[in-house]
């Protein structure tokens, strides 16, 4: 019998849409931190963004599932957009911790939230509950994952992109190609997403 502690990795957020950049961090979280899975978790809305306009939710699933196709190791997790509302991380992890009760979990985020993670709701539970991986961005270098968070920091790839700069890109008629994968730039193209 194997006693082996399961570990996973969660990756919330909006994926409006995904691109290369999350597929990256989720590719270096898997390796770095030896996952055995990670659920990319798409959120219905963003408790620091509420007045953030997201592409609808069956689209922006459409697209996470072309990026993701063929990665055995990736899953995508309605539960967030299930619920509809505001999507707070702790409920989310709530159920992992119900589900998965002797596996160690890992919230995948950017350095852009570390800061603000303790303005996150039920902050001091999620302390107990989740470690975070918190990826650094080319010429961060003092990043440390602040009290009384548990957590590792992983130096990012020099690959710098974001959904709102991808969105900009298709509203001025500017490629995307590169920045996310083919059947995603494919698939937002002929739906005429963000444009």
């Amino acid at each position: 019998m194997n006693n082996t502690i399961k570990r996973l990795g969660l990756f919330g957020g909006s994926f409006n849409p995904i691109h290369n950049g999350h597929l990256l961090i989720a590719r270096m979280a898997l390796e770095k931190l030896n996952l055995d899975r990670i659920f990319f978790i798409p959120a219905s809305k963003s408790p620091f963004k509420p007045e953030l306009e997201l592409a609808p939710a069956k689209e922006r699933l459409k697209l996470l599932r072309l990026a993701l196709a063929g990665e055995t190791k990736f899953e995508i997790d309605e539960q967030e957009i299930n619920r509809k509302g505001i999507s707070y991380t702790i409920d989310t992890v709530n159920n992992y911790k119900k589900k998965f009760p002797d596996y160690q979990l890992f919230y995948i985020i950017g350095a852009d939230h570390a800061n603000i993670l303790p303005k996150w709701k039920n902050a001091n539970e999620l302390t107990k509950l989740i470690e975070f991986a918190i990826f650094s961005r080319p010429g961060e270098n003092n990043l440390e994952v602040p009290h009384p968070f548990k957590g590792v920091i992983i130096k990012g790839f020099s690959f710098s992109t974001s959904s709102t700069v991808i969105r900009d890109r298709i509203k001025n008629s500017l490629p995307i190609k590169w920045l996310v994968a083919e059947a995603v730039a494919e698939a937002i193209n002929n739906s005429k997403l963000y444009q």
